[in-house]
């Protein structure tokens, strides 16, 4: 055990306060993290204004976790082969499990495949991202937070009162994040598991602007209005086949945001526009392999 500097956190915002530190450069990495009662103790690198001192267990010299995603109190290893999942489950008091996929995200409902590498034997946790809450269930429906930091840019290019249209909309990320801002969100996808845990979160955000919708994207220009200001495509293996339902819905001089795999930069851009879209904006979000990333595309329509 070691003696040093730590920040008291209630463990509901633990996880967003233990991420703001580290991006900051001030959570000691070598410490583990602890619970103390209702709280979260963090160790830092340098007393800062209302900090403690408290004892943490050392993590094992040169410890090198393998690359996850965290995703509430579920890591997800990223790498396949990569050891290391106990070791993980120790770096955080929050982690009560390591899952490791056994295939990419697959079928109609986009969901996949995992086994537990390491603690508690669930796919089940709640995310917080940015004050809302989330509740996952891996087995029911995919979900990454790598897109946290994209849900907050879109948020901000917003006009006030803006009718949006979420042709993917998963659990809800996107939707109840843009809720914030927009009329109304009209939410879709076509997995029962999905949805129902949309209402799920909908219900825990106490969002009132967002409408679920039980869905195949395709036949959403039968059924739904035209005129959106602002359509999300977030269906980065199959979206660019749904666009032309896209271009139907959204308004003229309205805005897409495309998300879609490529391999080179402006692999998409002459599909985009010989359909009549004009690209405002390209950018990679994340990487997905060495040969692939997942960029963006905004769109004007008209």
């Amino acid at each position: 055990m070691k003696e040093g500097w730590c920040l008291r956190v209630p463990k509901t915002s633990g996880e967003e306060k233990r991420r703001e530190l580290l991006k900051e450069g001030l959570l000691d990495t070598c410490l583990v993290p602890r619970t103390d009662g209702d709280d979260l103790l963090l160790p830092l690198r340098e007393p800062r204004q209302g900090c403690e001192r408290e004892l943490f267990e050392e993590l094992p010299e040169r410890a090198d976790l393998p690359r996850h995603d965290l995703i509430g109190g579920i890591a997800v290893i990223l790498d396949p082969g990569s050891e290391g999942a106990d070791l993980l489950l120790r770096s955080r008091p929050s982690i009560h499990t390591v899952l490791f996929p056994e295939g990419p995200v697959e079928g109609e409902f986009r969901t996949r495949r995992f086994v537990v590498a390491a603690g508690e034997p669930t796919m089940k946790t709640r995310y917080t991202e940015y004050g809302l809450r989330f509740e996952i269930d891996l087995s029911e429906a995919y979900f990454s937070p790598r897109l946290s930091g994209e849900r907050q840019r879109v948020l901000a290019l917003m006009d006030e009162r803006e009718r949006v249209l979420d042709m993917f909309a998963g659990v809800g990320p996107f939707a109840i994040t843009l809720a914030g801002r927009a009329g109304v969100v009209y939410a879709a996808d076509i997995n029962p598991g999905a949805v129902s845990l949309m209402i799920e979160n909908i219900s825990l955000n106490r969002v009132k602007n967002v409408l679920p919708i039980l869905a195949d994207a395709a036949r959403l220009a039968g059924v739904l209005p035209r005129g959106f200001d602002r359509v999300v495509m977030n269906l980065p293996f199959g979206a660019v086949k749904f666009l032309d339902t896209a271009l139907d819905l959204c308004r003229p001089g309205g805005t897409i945001h495309l998300y879609a795999m490529v391999g080179e930069e402006g692999a998409l851009t002459p599909i985009l526009r010989d359909k009549g879209c004009r690209i405002i904006g390209e950018r990679v979000v994340h990487t997905y392999s060495p040969s692939e990333w997942l960029a963006v595309y905004d769109l004007k329509v008209g």
